[in-house]
């Protein structure tokens, strides 16, 4: 079962109590370029985040990506 990133990421911030827009303001001060509420909701919303994106949002929640042999 493939699980879009989306749900993926809203998994993730439940399980840290943080809100979208807190996710947002994050990235803004991580990466010096200003992150939306509306922008990260319409990519998460479209599928159009990137893999590098993603990789900074797991790395602000305190988690890894990992791969396995299936």
């Amino acid at each position: 079962m493939i699980i879009e990133a989306r749900e993926q990421i809203k998994s993730l911030l439940a399980i840290r109590g943080m809100t979208l827009k807190k996710l947002a303001q994050l990235l803004t001060e991580k990466n010096g370029k200003t992150c939306t509420l509306t922008a990260l909701s319409n990519k998460l919303r479209r599928g159009t985040i990137t893999y590098n994106e993603v990789m900074k949002i797991t790395e602000i929640l305190g988690f890894k990506i990992s791969y396995e042999f299936e």
